[in-house]
């Protein structure tokens, strides 16, 4: 059986075969509580640059196509176009093209997705760096937000979900 993967060797696109229908269709239910979610999330008082940049870079980590795509067409179809601090998100800690607050939340961000890194997965500096920008309620969202996109990109991933099908 070949391994599936998003290029063939010669570099032609190899078509991606979910397992599974999405989740979220299978069990309606558990989508609803995370809508509810969501919209906790979008009330919480973070710019909306704020929470593309941080989906975009826990997907890059997470390695979900599903998910990088969708940000880089929501983007396009707000009619900003990927701009190039979402193009630059990879790299973030190499560019001045954040603010201080964005690098904040890029750095939580990164360091919630990869617990298993360290033994303390979020340093105390690290909290304390995004609470300089951030109220609590801004927090909470932006917590929220980097844990259900982690979600996201778990479902996708491990259920195939391929780019731009939904």
């Amino acid at each position: 059986m070949q391994e599936l993967s998003h290029t063939a060797v010669a570099g032609a696109p190899v078509a991606i075969e979910p397992r599974m229908a999405l989740p979220e269709l299978v069990a309606p239910a558990a989508w609803e509580g995370v809508q509810r979610l969501l919209g906790a999330v979008r009330g919480g008082g973070l710019p909306e640059s704020t929470l593309e940049l941080a989906h975009m870079r826990v997907s890059q980590i997470n390695g979900c196509s599903a998910c990088i795509e969708g940000a880089i067409r929501h983007a396009h179809r707000a009619g900003r176009g990927p701009d190039e601090r979402l193009l630059m998100v990879a790299a973030w800690p190499h560019s001045s093209e954040f603010t201080e607050a964005e690098r904040a939340a890029l750095e939580l961000a990164e360091e919630m997705t990869r617990l298993a890194d360290r033994p303390d997965p979020v340093p105390d500096e690290t909290w304390a760096r995004a609470a300089r920008h951030y109220d609590e309620e801004a927090l909470a969202a932006l917590v929220l937000h980097v844990a259900l996109t982690n979600l996201f990109n778990r479902l996708n991933v491990a259920t195939r979900q391929p780019a731009g099908d939904w």
